[in-house]
């Protein structure tokens, strides 16, 4: 064993001097002095915030009364401003209510006024009336008449609707039934009208035009059999062996020629003549004559005469003769309710002179 060994072993054994009885109450006196300190402190420190909260209340406090002040003066100013709008819409009020007065007076003077121009219109309702009935008759007869001697069903038909429409302003309805006889022989010349009249004379004076340029048919040309017989065949068996010319002069020819365009010429002029007449009777018979013409003379393998011949075929088609159309009953009529109308104040006056007696 070693002397350090020794030396520990003497010192493990050697007994432990008392602690001293003034320790314990030192560290407890150090204890309660941090204590102490540290209460003192967060005291201080919460009274330091108190006080800086309190100083940012103070300028909250100061800024809201800011506030608050000035809202107040701001509802003194609009308190003054709804014043002076109450006082406003006060003074409009009242000259709202002398214009209510102003129209009122205004209104019953109108009234007076239309009950004096309606006693005014009573007293000329009867002229006008018979004014209109006299143009309505006198459309009516006009329009008959120019039907009857013109065929001009367009203008018969501009006519009747002119009389509808005068009709339709007397006040009186008696004469409804008038009305639709009117209404009904309209629409019945409106349906009985051809196609377009001024198409149709352009057409017909497009044929005029091109009539010298059309082709005439070959002088020596054969003529066409009909029936395919025996003499037939020995005809044209013969024409390939003898052929028989005119040898008589050119002038002849050319006087036929002019002669046949002259004709169809005039045909066409009858028709176009005929369509400015309102005449679509003759105006066909005229394009029938000129058609005939055309393939009697005219080279039928031209195709200007071939167009030719669907011109007139087309105006033919446009002017069917149509039904005629009987007029006259709105007319008789209106005439008929115009006597009786004109009977009447007659038997108003003499009633009450043949009752009164003394």
């Amino acid at each position: 064993m070693s002397q350090d060994d020794l030396t520990s072993d003497v010192r493990s054994n050697r007994p432990t001097a008392p602690a001293r009885p003034g320790g314990g109450a030192a560290a407890l006196g150090l204890l309660l002095a941090l204590i102490a300190i540290v209460g003192v402190g967060y005291v201080a420190w919460r009274q330091w915030q108190l006080l800086h909260i309190n100083a940012q209340a103070l300028r909250t406090t100061a800024t809201l009364e800011e506030r608050v002040n000035g809202m107040e003066h701001q509802l003194s100013g609009t308190a003054s401003q709804g014043n002076l709008l109450l006082q406003r819409l006060n003074d409009a009020d009242q000259v709202n209510r002398s214009l209510r007065e102003e129209l009122l007076s205004q209104d019953q003077r109108m009234r007076d006024l239309e009950e004096a121009v309606g006693k005014l219109s009573e007293k000329t309702l009867s002229g006008q009336d018979a004014m209109r009935l006299d143009e309505t008759e006198s459309l009516l007869r006009m329009g008959a008449e120019r039907y009857n001697l013109f065929h001009d069903a367009q203008g018969a038909a501009q006519a009747f609707a002119l009389a509808g429409q005068t009709l339709a302003g007397v006040n009186d309805n008696t004469f409804k039934g008038v009305q639709q006889n009117i209404d009904a022989e309209h629409e019945a010349l409106v349906k009985s009208q051809s196609a377009d009249p001024q198409q149709a004379l352009d057409s017909v004076a497009q044929l005029r035009n091109d009539l010298p340029s059309l082709a005439l048919k070959p002088l020596d040309e054969p003529m066409a059999e009909q029936n395919g017989g025996v003499w037939a065949r020995i005809k044209r068996a013969l024409y390939g062996v003898i052929q028989i010319k005119r040898d008589n002069g050119a002038p002849v020819d050319i006087a036929d020629a002019r002669i046949a365009r002259e004709l169809v010429a005039l045909d066409l002029a009858q028709a176009q003549a005929a369509l400015l007449a309102w005449d679509d009777e003759a105006g066909s018979a005229a394009l029938k004559r000129a058609d005939a013409g055309l393939a009697a003379q005219f080279d039928a393998q031209s195709p200007s005469v071939q167009q030719a011949h669907q011109r007139i075929a087309a105006l033919l088609a446009q002017l069917k003769p149509a039904a005629p159309v009987k007029l006259g009953t709105a007319l008789a009529e209106l005439r008929n309710l115009r006597a009786v109308h004109a009977l009447k104040p007659n038997a108003d006056n003499t009633a009450p002179s043949n009752g009164a007696k003394p």
